[in-house]
């Protein structure tokens, strides 16, 4: 069996934490003194820096998630931090920087609003940086989402075009920047014209203004089709979207910010002949480290853009953080960080 590698300093018998002890309101959000979590053969225990907040975290707070969601829980889907205490077969090392995300955190198991969090090793993805905690953690999900899609949802390549429906959503801003990174062409929609801005910041090429029908808009700037659609809003502009991409093109399919996850009477032939129609789901090995690197090298050389909305500090704020996501006024993702 792999013997342990911990930090210097012993963990604490206890750590603060975000519980959601029964659905409901921002009131559900508690924060309570609880055992700090053991770690078992296989994961690792991680001293959480910093978390995003989404919107599967609204969701599971509400009690509306599915049936892989118990009470009591800690939230979080995503975090990084540092290493506490590992198998020496995993080679990670006390005190390195990491990322984890996705795998039934916060949901089977309890989350990053917390103190410390369990993962299992496969799931944590380590990293050097010397970029603040509220950028970093902005990163896990976001990215892997937006990376994953593009990669292996579209298997985008340089000299494309892409076209990302929900372009002002976090994943659509870090597609955006992602896919100019990849060498793409990058065409973005919003609802509203003043945000057409916002597109531009995270190197648009094409914002377009999206009234529910963008297939006429796509073919006056590309005649023959984009390569390649990323649906964000949902299935309720879905056959639209199909209608935008050229023959032989692929529309991924990866959020409903709509919350429309289906097609009522759903026929094949909606699909335009030869266009091609995947999904993503994802999880973590879908951002190796080695792609996590270089996201964070372009980051910080001014190639990249991270879209942070805000910084919230101390598990105190959680409440602030998943209330301005629900209100939307500010483009982005929102991040809370753990002060030492």
């Amino acid at each position: 069996m792999s013997q342990p590698t911990a930090a210097g300093d012993a963990a604490p018998a206890t750590m603060r934490a975000v519980v959601v002890t029964r659905p409901g309101g921002l009131e559900a959000l508690e924060i309570k003194d609880v055992p700090v979590p053991v770690r078992k053969p296989g994961w690792v225990r991680i001293k959480v820096k910093a978390f995003g907040v989404n919107e599967s975290e609204v969701t599971t707070r509400k009690g509306e998630s599915d049936a892989e969601v118990t009470y009591p829980r800690v939230p979080g889907i995503e975090g990084v931090g540092v290493v506490d205490e590992a198998d020496e077969a995993s080679g990670l090392r006390p005190g390195q920087q990491v990322a984890t995300m996705m795998g039934g955190m916060g949901r089977a198991y309890d989350g990053a609003y917390a103190q410390y969090v369990t993962v299992p090793a496969a799931q944590v993805i380590p990293f050097e940086t010397s970029l603040p905690w509220d950028v970093v953690g902005a990163l896990p999900e976001m990215f892997q989402t937006a990376y994953g899609s593009l990669t292996r949802g579209l298997d985008l390549k340089a000299g494309q075009t892409l076209l990302i429906r929900g372009g002002t959503s976090t994943v659509g801003l870090s597609a955006a920047t992602i896919a100019k990174d990849l060498g793409a062409t990058v065409l973005s929609t919003t609802r509203s014209e003043s945000r057409s801005g916002e597109l531009r910041a995270a190197g648009v090429d094409h914002p377009l203004v999206d009234n529910g029908t963008l297939a006429d808009q796509v073919r006056e700037l590309i005649p023959g089709g984009v390569d390649a659609a990323l649906e964000l809003v949902g299935c309720s502009v879905l056959p639209d979207t199909l209608r935008t991409v050229r023959r032989h093109g692929t529309v991924c399919f990866t959020g409903a910010l709509a919350g429309q996850w289906t097609i009522p009477d759903f026929s094949p032939f909606m699909i335009p002949g030869g266009v091609r129609l995947t999904s993503y789901g994802g999880e973590a090995a879908d951002l190796p480290a080695d792609v996590l690197a270089h996201q964070l090298q372009a980051i910080a050389a001014g190639r990249l853009n991270a879209p942070v909305a805000k910084a919230y500090h101390g598990l105190e704020q959680v409440r602030d953080a998943q209330a301005d996501l629900e209100s939307g006024a500010t483009p982005g993702k929102h991040v809370v960080v753990l002060d030492d």
